[in-house]
């Protein structure tokens, strides 16, 4: 599945991903390859994207690494996905 992360400052990440999971308004949940589309809206959390992720210079200090890949923490935010391809807008 590809991924794009995109703040209000910059894309904070672009790629190919196993899962990603987004703290929804009704609860965290996890998305997969071939996953139904959806749209969602985001409340404070963590984003957690597993895989073996790149992260671009410049935004590493954003993210906090596990074992399973990264987190990124926020605030709110809203999500796409459609095709494989997973759009978050998070602030």
């Amino acid at each position: 599945m590809y991924l794009e992360i995109v703040s209000p400052e910059a894309t904070l990440f672009s790629g190919e991903v196993e899962s990603v999971t987004v703290p929804g308004v009704n609860g965290e949940f996890e998305m997969l390859q071939n996953h139904a589309p959806i749209v969602s809206i985001l409340k404070e959390g963590h984003i957690k994207v597993a895989g073996s992720v790149t992260l671009e210079e410049g935004v590493e200090d954003k993210f906090t690494k596990s074992d399973r890949g990264v987190w990124l923490s926020i605030n709110s935010g809203t999500i796409e996905l459609k095709d494989n391809k997973l759009i978050i807008l998070a602030d």
